[in-house]
């Protein structure tokens, strides 16, 4: 894998350890954010080799998020993986329309979510 460093989003501190103890495993360093204002902030200062995004979270949602790192051109060719509890199929279609590269739903794997992120880079 040609990632160092992954940012995971998400307002849920348990996902958030179990991800870093995932990556972490793997030898990646990971960042982390629990709303889209903190992780806009790390992303401006570290920018990370790939994001992990939870869509609804306080203070704001993932997709607000990745629509705006898909517009400006600084960080428009950041890989984002969408992990979310949203299933249905138009978030699923909406989150890859607005430039996710890949959208994983809530519970999932860490053995998946590695191969993903594999394929993604």
């Amino acid at each position: 894998m040609s990632l160092k460093r992954v940012l995971v989003v998400d307002d849920e501190s348990s996902i958030r350890s179990m991800l870093r103890f995932a990556l972490e495993t793997e030898g990646l360093e990971c960042l982390e954010a629990a709303d889209i204002t903190n992780a806009y902030g790390v992303i401006s200062d570290q920018l990370p080799d790939m994001v992990l995004l939870d869509w609804m979270m306080p203070g704001g949602n993932g997709v607000e998020l990745l629509a705006k790192l898909k517009r400006e051109e600084a960080t428009q060719s950041l890989p984002v993986i969408m992990l979310t509890a949203k299933a249905q199929e138009d978030n699923i279609a909406h989150g890859l329309a607005l430039g996710a590269d890949d959208y994983l739903t809530k519970p999932f794997s860490p053995k998946e979510l590695l191969a993903r992120m594999r394929a993604v880079c």
